[in-house]
């Protein structure tokens, strides 16, 4: 003798919207999953504005964990670590496989200094070279491609205006 169990179709929805969600933070960026901020910024250069889609690093933690254990970043994407005010910052590449352009900005919003081409998985001490309020973390590379230089403007809700 055989039975037939019947599920209702509500139980059914439930555990298929389950594993989608459960899908869906395995291949997420870890603090995208966690639930990271996420805003656009906009850097004005000499070639035009460029529109950003970035995390927000804020916490202790969050900034500690940065962009660590990525195995690729989407162009016209990044991480904004904020540190509330102007201050002597430095960065590292530990964990991080992924080369990096390291934007250091001002609270005025003024680019204060780029680092290019950041060695992967590296302790390397990279500085800010002055005070600064946040530091941009982009793919290695679009600095040049999007002719950003120290002087221009980063537009973002943490930063003054």
């Amino acid at each position: 003798m055989s039975a037939t169990v019947r599920v209702p179709m509500v139980e059914r929805l439930a555990y298929a919207v389950f594993f989608v969600m459960a899908a869906a933070c395995l291949v997420m960026p870890s603090s995208v999953a966690r639930g990271a901020e996420q805003q656009t910024l906009e850097i004005a250069s000499k070639t035009g504005v460029h529109i950003l889609s970035v995390e927000l690093a804020v916490t202790d933690e969050e900034r500690a964990r940065g962009l660590m254990f990525r195995r690729s970043l989407p162009e016209s994407y990044g991480m904004l670590f904020d540190f509330k005010r102007d201050q002597e910052v430095t960065m590292w590449m530990r964990n991080t496989y992924v080369s990096l352009d390291m934007i250091f900005i001002q609270s005025d919003g003024r680019i204060r200094h780029i680092a290019e081409n950041t060695e992967t998985l590296s302790d390397k001490i990279i500085p800010s070279g002055g005070p600064v309020r946040a530091v941009l973390e982009v793919a290695a590379g679009t600095a040049r491609k999007l002719g950003i230089e120290p002087g221009d403007r980063v537009a973002s809700p943490i930063l003054r205006r």
